[in-house]
């Protein structure tokens, strides 16, 4: 038998690909800003620890994973063009399988949710509305490179973040973690069009207008990095304001690296842009944790 014919008359889904499908490698910024928020919050862990553990799993493979998915399904006439061997369209996850998968675990991200209390558990619903909206027909945010990819950076850094210091806090967190948290938020949509990058061509013919489609490689770069390296002054220049300087000098000294990484990437935007979030991305996450451990000393 043919691999082809194989694949036209699966019946299950490979394990390896449905694992593929729930893109591990995604899962990291959620559950680092869960863990941001944790410290920032001030709360000892000490007795805490499930709901740390707990909330880290949720943020990444269980919601994540659900987000994850949900876009391959949504995305998979596009991923034919783009990655034909994706899980969805190379056939190893066949018929309606992605979507029973996304569905499944958009379940089970409630349950698991619930066990955090009522903070965790209505940012789980709120995670869980962001990931269908994103991708899912008659919303389907990420068809717009200003809204999709902010509401993303939004629900990877600045949700998980106030929710993990809403549940060690069992309350609502202070104002300056939420302001933090949101800069990073809005930060991260820079990131997430960087990562529109890879699908240029697959989402320029089926109508998804990314900022690398609609302004071009190079200006739609631009544009990332400025938006990503903005609210890092904003927060260096709070964390003066608010007496952490020392925190502050670490922050800029994360973004003086981004900017050194910045101008490799202007050299050859599209072919760079999986460099740059590997690279500039490690800088910019290691900015929020050092943010994280200025707010935890501010109580």
């Amino acid at each position: 038998m043919s691999v082809s014919t194989s694949l036209q008359t699966r019946s299950f889904p490979e394990p390896a690909a449905a694992l593929q499908l729930l893109k591990p490698i995604t899962w990291f910024p959620p559950m680092w800003a869960y863990l941001c928020g944790a410290v920032s919050s001030g709360v000892s862990p000490s007795g805490q620890w499930f709901y740390v553990i707990l909330g880290v799993l949720l943020a990444g493979p269980i919601v994540c994973g659900m987000s994850q998915a949900a876009n391959d399904w949504c995305d998979r006439h596009v991923d034919a063009i783009n990655e034909p061997h994706r899980p969805i369209p190379s056939g190893r996850i066949p018929g309606r399988w992605g979507l029973w998968i996304a569905l499944g675990m958009s379940v089970v991200s409630l349950f698991v949710g619930y066990q955090l209390g009522p903070w965790g558990f209505g940012a789980t619903i709120l995670a869980v509305a962001a990931a269908w909206a994103y991708s899912a027909e008659p919303i389907r945010l990420k068809r717009s490179g200003w809204w999709g990819p902010g509401l993303v950076g939004l629900s990877y850094e600045t949700l998980p973040w106030i929710t993990g210091a809403a549940v060690l806090s069992a309350g609502a967190p202070r104002p300056e973690i939420i302001v933090i948290a949101l800069l990073y938020g809005i930060g991260a949509h820079g990131i997430m069009t960087l990562n529109d990058f890879k699908a240029l061509e697959g989402d320029r013919q089926m109508g998804v207008n990314s900022l690398p489609v609609t302004l071009g490689p190079r200006r739609a770069a631009q544009v990332a990095c400025v938006g990503m390296a903005l609210p890092q002054v904003v927060v260096i220049a709070l964390l003066f304001l608010w007496d952490k300087p020392m925190h502050a000098a670490g922050v800029a000294a994360v973004l003086a690296a981004q900017c050194w990484a910045m101008t490799v990437l202007f050299k050859d935007p599209k072919g760079k842009a999986p460099w740059y979030n590997g690279t500039g991305v490690t800088l910019y996450v290691s900015g929020m944790m050092i943010a994280a451990f200025a707010l935890r000393g501010m109580i």
